[in-house]
């Protein structure tokens, strides 16, 4: 299994300088690639490819106002038209946004694949620097294992961090278990399970949203180009960088746990993106970060042989009475207990929702039913067609 190790390293005056000259021209060569396949299209409807691209990345060398491309380790040049190249490749999927410039306060970053980099006794060695990166290494990579990819990444608080990509093979498989449960996501607590408990959501950025805010209200009042403004931006970055940690170390904690304890996890297939639209809910949904859970959960599956089963989206987990299989027509948020009119049992919400979503992803499971909503309606619409008349 691939595998990526972050850790946080402090270069040198001299590293740094040619860290940020390298993501510097980075960062050019994207911007200029992107404008001139824009450009393009919009005025030729050409489109502009990879290959192109990276011919105009040889002749931008040769250009004197360009010269400065030389100085930097070409890798991470022609890496940043790959990316570009797989953005456009999503753009044109349907799932992704158009690409957009990248901007030098949003920090930058550089990809060293195996010919632009040295693993040598446990230590990296980049590019056109003698000297090894002073990483701190908080967790020692696996003996045997090689890097494959280093990337190079400056946050927007200033904060330096190299992730180490390799194919780890000391992953061990956890042990069998028969144990399932179903998971229902929300915002008060973070999820419910099927065994009847509730995760509280640690909401970090309700927690320094006061300090966040007085941050930001000192930032507008800098001049800008000032160098109290670049002061005031960091420090702002820094309580953003603060918030993202908090939830990212919550939420691997407890999806390592999930992934422990149990054989098979079965959530819903939410359209998070349609779900923030409610500007009534977005700022808690996103807080929340389901999709990161999620995302989380699937890899970790991935790697432990767990069972992930995602249901459909549509399916009716909270308006189901999970005794009897009566639907409600009608179940607005604000109502967190309810009465089943047809058997009279009394359900939590949250809890019903999670036994009915484990219920259902057995069902999956065993008979292979539908999982995305587009397949139902495509099958639905066959049997339609089919039916006789």
């Amino acid at each position: 299994m691939e595998k990526a190790y972050r850790y946080r390293f402090y270069p040198t005056a001299e590293q740094e300088n040619l860290l940020r000259r390298t993501m510097g021209c980075t960062r050019l060569v994207y911007n200029k690639a992107l404008a001139y396949r824009t450009k393009s299209w919009y005025e030729r409807q050409e489109r502009v490819g990879y290959g192109e691209t990276s011919s105009m990345l040889t002749n931008w060398k040769k250009e004197e106002e360009l010269d400065f491309l030389n100085d930097v380790s070409c890798v991470p040049l022609q890496q940043g038209l790959r990316h570009l190249q797989a953005a456009f490749t999503n753009f044109f999927a349907g799932r992704a946004k158009y690409p957009n410039f990248k901007k030098k306060h949003n920090g930058g970053s550089a990809e060293f694949t195996k010919s632009a980099f040295r693993w040598k006794n446990g230590q990296v060695f980049l590019a056109k620097c003698n000297e090894p990166l002073p990483i701190r290494w908080s967790k020692q990579i696996p003996a045997g294992c090689t890097p494959s990819t280093i990337t190079v990444k400056l946050t927007p608080a200033g904060l330096w961090f190299a992730s180490i990509l390799v194919d780890d093979y000391t992953i061990k498989l956890l042990p069998k278990s028969d144990k399932a449960i179903g998971l229902d996501v929300g915002i008060t607590s973070l999820i419910a399970t099927s065994d009847g408990d509730k995760i509280t959501n640690s909401k970090p950025f309700k927690q320094l949203r006061k300090k966040l805010k007085r941050k930001q209200k000192a930032l507008a009042r800098k001049q800008k180009g000032s160098n109290n403004r670049e002061k005031a931006r960091k420090r702002v970055a820094k309580i953003h960088a603060q918030i993202t940690d908090v939830r990212k170390d919550f939420l691997h904690k407890l999806t390592t746990r999930l992934v422990r304890e149990n054989q098979t996890i079965v959530v819903e297939d939410l359209a998070i993106k349609n779900m923030v639209k409610n500007h009534k809910l977005a700022l808690a949904i996103s807080d929340a970060s389901w999709g990161e859970l999620i995302r989380q959960l699937s890899y970790k599956c991935e790697w432990y042989r767990r069972d992930l089963i995602k249901i459909d989206r549509w399916f009716p987990s909270s308006k189901r009475c999970g005794n009897c299989g009566h639907i409600v027509e009608k179940l607005s948020l604000n109502i967190r207990e309810w009465e089943c009119s047809t058997c009279g049992t009394n359900h939590d919400r949250d809890i019903n929702a999670a036994k009915n979503i484990l219920a259902a992803g057995l069902a999956v499971s065993v008979c292979g039913a539908t999982v995305r909503p587009e397949e139902s309606k495509s099958r639905k619409a066959g049997a339609m067609k089919q039916k006789p008349n």
